[in-house]
């Protein structure tokens, strides 16, 4: 009598708890550094020193990075385990290294323990910890999905990533609002990452158009949305650049400018072949765009 072979990796996997390790990368820890390095913006913006807040700063950037992101990437993969299927069967949930419904379980509790650490560092990053959970949720699950459009999505991603976690570093630090010029500031920046999220999209080209989500480099195609990504993120630098002068913030508006050069001599080799050079230019341009705001916030906290 012959048996059947299984046709999947994930039909060879046995059931049960998934390993520590396949947790890990499903909550990707290389996600974590964009709102940690938001979160230590706003912290140095806020001009607050250190003293006697270290365990609000820990919390804080726990909150940031493994907790509410990490939040987010377990989420997006467990509702996007049938598009990662095509894209990239290799990631835990479509592989069954996350068997069952654990991929569902492990972002709930994920949630329940990211509220529990914003609720004891103060109301103020309570309320923005449950706005950045809301969005991690409605970003990926229905009724919402904010990421079938390419507008909505990285509109949400870079908020929450940049804004919010700024906002939550500068809150935490003061254990207030932070003053105007920095709500400006990180607001211009969150608009900005617009153009970071775009890039992303590209490596899920084939995947979106068959699952029909509308990202930018599906509507507008990879070299159109390529353009729009580039002029997202400069755009908001020269906004951030002309205000920073306007306060008298020269020291800062000259590193944020060095660096927005620096981008825009990075940009021709990312226009040639937007699919192929994306990954590159998130390593080069978007690195250079994350100085810039901690330059920025530098100048903000009063520093130069």
């Amino acid at each position: 009598m012959e048996h059947s072979v299984p046709s999947t990796r994930a039909e060879r996997q046995p059931a049960g708890r998934p390993a520590p390790r396949d947790v890990l990368e499903l909550l990707k820890p290389i996600t974590w550094f964009p709102p940690m390095w938001a979160f230590m913006c706003g912290a140095v913006s806020s001009g607050a020193g250190l003293e006697g807040r270290w365990w609000f700063v820990a919390g804080g950037v726990l909150l940031a990075g493994p907790l509410v992101c990490g939040t987010s990437q377990a989420v997006n993969d467990w509702f996007d385990r049938h598009v990662d299927a095509i894209n990239e069967p290799d990631r835990p949930i479509p592989s069954g290294r996350i068997p069952g419904r654990w991929g569902l379980y492990i972002a709930i509790i994920c949630t329940l323990i990211s509220a529990a650490v914003g609720w004891l560092l103060g109301p103020l990053v309570f309320l923005a910890a449950l706005v950045g959970l809301a969005f991690a949720w409605g970003y990926s699950a229905p009724p919402f999905r904010f990421k079938t459009s390419g507008w909505t999505g990285p509109a949400v991603v870079g908020f929450t990533y940049e804004g919010l976690s700024w906002f939550t570093g500068a809150t935490v630090m003061l254990g207030a609002l932070p003053k105007p010029e920095v709500l400006i500031v990180l607001a211009l920046y969150s608009l900005g990452a617009h153009g970071i999220m775009t890039l992303n999209d590209f490596k899920a080209v084939e995947g979106d158009r068959a699952t029909g989500l509308k990202s930018l480099p599906v509507t507008m195609g990879v070299s159109g949305a390529a353009r729009f990504a580039c002029m997202t993120m400069a755009l908001a630098q020269v906004a951030v650049i002309v205000l920073l002068a306007l306060w008298g913030l020269t020291y800062s508006a000259l590193i944020v400018a060095g660096v927005l050069a620096a981008q825009i001599a990075a940009m021709p080799r990312l226009l040639r072949d937007p699919k192929l050079y994306a990954p590159w230019y998130n390593g080069v341009g978007v690195t250079l765009y994350v100085l810039g705001m901690l330059g920025a916030a530098f100048g903000l906290g009063g520093y130069f």
